[in-house]
């Protein structure tokens, strides 16, 4: 398949927590045994290396998949930098919103104990662009679909309102109702160790985890973004407009620039 000639540049967050770097790294094997024999790599945007334009100089053509979420700061910064830089690199959106990683937040609650009456808190790390922002809203939408109840959105920084403070005030407001918060986070790391200290009674694993299979509907998503973006050149998803082109398949609807040209 033509695609499989560009590398497909995985990039992560990146974390200093052993469990959390084991369980993105087994989630870039899974797709690279899937790909085979594509030519699958690891960057980091932070805290790990290699960073991203470390790896890209090692390459010609490659696609970058933000291992990311939603497509924030990170994405439309840090990554898009780099790809220009390089100049023949191309970006797909971020892993959400999709219906797939609902699923898995789903199977998250059930596994954890989730009940009906239970009171769900969607939590995520957090992001002050406002883009990232809608995605995110979008993502408690499906949920409360999924679940068919009404689902709380709480954050861990940069946006309002906090974890730390919704919990204790909808303990106060329902006192005999259980308080579970659902982790909408990629892996173990700093923020879902905040999550253990705020009081709630249940908090559930991150979408990955090493003590759990990799879910197959991250492997899809993360091979689907990449062979989406073998089929058009230039940046796609929310990056589409940086260089003049059209804005095509922004989950959140972007109507501007993500960023000014280069």
């Amino acid at each position: 398949m033509r695609f499989l000639i560009r590398t497909l540049i995985a990039a992560s967050h990146g974390t200093d927590n052993s469990n959390g770097a084991l369980a993105i790294s087994r989630l870039v094997t899974k797709v690279n045994e899937a790909l085979n024999p594509a030519d699958v790599r690891e960057a980091f945007v932070d805290v790990q290396q290699p960073d991203v334009p470390t790896v890209l100089a090692q390459v010609s053509e490659a696609t970058i998949v933000p291992l990311l979420l939603a497509t924030g700061y990170h994405v439309r910064q840090d990554i898009a930098d780099a790809a220009f830089e390089h100049g023949d690199a191309t970006i797909t959106p971020a892993l959400g919103p999709d219906q797939r990683l609902v699923d898995v937040l789903v199977q998250r609650l059930a596994e954890a104990g989730h009940q009906a009456e239970d009171l769900v808190v969607l939590t995520v790390a957090g992001s002050s662009d406002a883009r990232a922002q809608a995605e995110t809203s979008k993502v408690k939408a499906m949920l409360e679909a999924s679940l068919g109840k009404q689902v709380e959105l709480a954050f861990l920084s940069a946006a309002e309102p906090k974890l730390k403070d919704l919990v204790p005030k909808l303990k106060f407001q329902n006192p005999r109702k259980r308080i579970v918060v659902s982790t909408y986070l990629l892996a173990p790391g700093f923020f879902s160790d905040l999550m253990q200290k705020v009081g709630a009674h249940i908090v559930t694993n991150p979408l990955l985890s090493p003590e759990l299979e990799t879910p197959q509907q991250l492997i899809d998503i993360v091979i689907e973004r990449f062979t989406a973006g073998q089929k058009r050149s230039g940046q796609t998803g929310c990056l589409d407009g940086m260089r003049g082109k059209p804005f095509e398949g922004c989950a959140a609807g972007c109507a501007s620039a993500c960023r000014q040209p280069a």
